[in-house]
């Protein structure tokens, strides 16, 4: 009755998604009298949990039982779920294996069946992992329409996630995405398996990132995080949960939260015995610790992500223009960018390779790769990307001595990053407004701007942003004196009467005096010879 009684209770567990609940009961009643669905269901709670092992030996154990009891079609979904898991935890070749065995077990199959279908999963994502996206997403077809005729949730949701993500490579974003949406459907309906549940979660945010779609991302990184809290003792997606939720937080601006998500990522991912995903993490800390001024822990941090086996650029000639190391960044961008890439991974490369090309004075070939991002930006239509092709050609035209050009475009970036809730470029927006707006002539509009940029540099903690701001804003007038009353003081050592400065300046006579009463107080001078000397003396004119 214990064995009985543990299985019973190890099922209500499972089915309310107590996952240690489930582990424990189903561990405790595991032997040669256990139903192969509940070695099935023992794999899953392991994975869930992040114990690799235990997955791998408690579904072998579930596809060898089917076979004993010669339930081929029960068989051939162990070895299919094997093989997913095996694929992308790097084990290619024993995956590999276990993919042919189901096909050759389904050989003797006969009419269709949607164990075909699932035998697919494994195989399109090989293709898939090789780089090989045409037969990938002829698969993807294959088994969203076998996931269609047989009412199948999970083959549905899976080849519609990977039709979407291949979409997006290929250029075709808004379908991609609307397709990615769709692969949800059976996930908010509850219909898909929880394995398959994370993983298409985790591919919609990622994908969400790449295209820089940042208000879907931070849409579904809560609905991601709302999924994984309701499920307690989860470790398996938790790791790319916390990327995601520290992307966010970068966007936002709440920098130390965002360094700390991506620590607590490489400590789930490697806890499941997945590491390879933390180089992305380590990537993503990097540039954080980069704005935040933290030169050599960034350094680290990228160095992690290489050791991971993720290369982190164009981060890491982010870093090196920071450093000062300009030919070194300069030649990573023009490496990069004479590589072939995909629209997407493109779209990622271009922001950096335009500040970067700009600061080496290669104003040329920073014109054309604006023009790129624009126009990937305009067939994307994806927020974020809008707002850095905007960025990255007000940049552009500022450095091609074309301020006019320049001011809508950096102002339309503004706009958009303070629609996007982005606090830190819409900062490097406003500095690069400030600068426009100066070379127009209009200093005391840029000298509003800059000054805006540098109190939120400040308050955000970006120290060579906010030292870049104060040094485009001037040193700070002496004792106290404000932008106008600098303004009457520069008019008095000029020679002009009260009358005139009022004319210039668009005041009142009143006010004219009332401000010249004031700076006589402020510097503790009695006339305004004794003004203009201590104007001229202090290069305030």
């Amino acid at each position: 009755m214990g064995v009985l009684e543990d299985l019973a209770r190890a099922r209500q567990a499972f089915e309310r998604r107590e996952w240690v609940a489930a582990y424990d009961a189903l561990s405790g009643a595991q032997g040669a009298a256990m139903p192969a669905e509940d070695f099935t269901r023992l794999a899953t709670t392991a994975y869930l949990l992040g114990r690799l092992n235990d997955f791998i030996q408690a579904m072998q154990r579930a596809y060898t039982a089917h076979v004993e009891a010669g339930e081929t079609l029960a068989a051939v979904r162990c070895a299919a779920q094997l093989a997913m898991v095996l694929l992308t935890s790097g084990e290619g070749a024993v995956a590999g294996g276990w993919a042919a065995r189901a096909q050759r077990m389904l050989a003797d199959v006969e009419g269709d069946v949607v164990e075909r279908g699932q035998v697919l999963a494994p195989i399109m994502l090989r293709h898939v992992l090789a780089e090989e996206y045409d037969r990938a997403h002829e698969l993807a077809l294959e088994i969203i329409d076998y996931g269609r005729r047989f009412d199948d949730a999970d083959l549905l949701a899976t080849g519609l996630n990977v039709q979407g993500r291949l979409l997006l490579y290929s250029g075709h974003v808004p379908e991609g995405l609307a397709l990615l949406d769709e692969a949800m459907i059976g996930i908010s309906t509850g219909d898909v398996s929880p394995i398959v549940a994370g993983t298409t979660y985790c591919s919609l945010v990622e994908a969400c990132q790449e295209v820089s779609d940042f208000g879907r991302a931070a849409e579904w990184t809560a609905a991601l995080t709302n999924w994984v809290g309701a499920q307690p003792g989860l470790v398996a997606f938790t790791g790319q949960c916390a990327v995601h939720r520290g992307q966010i937080m970068r966007l936002r601006g709440a920098f130390h939260e965002a360094v700390e998500e991506f620590e607590l990522a490489v400590e789930r991912y490697e806890r499941t015995g997945t590491p390879a995903p933390a180089g992305l993490a380590m990537d993503e800390c990097g540039g954080v610790l980069r704005i935040l001024g933290e030169l050599p822990a960034a350094e680290a941090a990228y160095a992690r992500a290489i050791r991971f086996g993720h290369d982190p650029q164009p981060g890491l000639a982010m870093l090196w223009l920071a450093r000062g190391r300009t030919a070194d960044a300069l030649a990573a961008v023009r490496r990069l960018l004479a590589e072939p890439r995909d629209p997407v991974h493109r779209s990622r490369l271009l922001p950096a390779a335009v500040e970067i090309l700009v600061a080496g004075d290669a104003v040329d070939e920073a014109d054309a790769a604006s023009r790129e991002l624009t126009s990937v930006a305009e067939s994307f239509g994806c927020p974020g990307l809008k707002a850095m092709a905007h960025h990255a050609r007000g940049d552009v035209l500022l450095a091609a001595g074309q301020p006019a050009s320049a001011l809508p475009e950096l102002r339309r970036a503004k706009l958009d990053w303070q629609r996007l809730e982005a606090p830190y470029e819409t900062a490097r927006a406003r500095l690069l407004v400030g600068g426009a707006l100066r070379a127009l002539g209009d200093d005391r509009s840029a000298r509003a701007e800059l000054g805006a940029a540098r109190q939120a540099f400040h308050e955000l903690g970006a120290p060579a942003e906010e030292s870049e701001s104060a040094r485009l804003c001037g040193p700070a007038a002496p004792h106290g004196l404000t932008d106008r009353e600098v303004e009457v003081l520069r008019l008095v050592a000029s020679g002009r009467t009260n009358p005139e400065i009022a004319a210039v300046l668009f005041l009142s006579e009143k006010t004219v005096s009332r401000h010249l009463s004031n700076i006589f107080t402020k510097l503790d001078v009695p006339t305004r010879t004794a003004a203009a000397a201590f104007a001229f003396g202090h290069g305030i004119v």
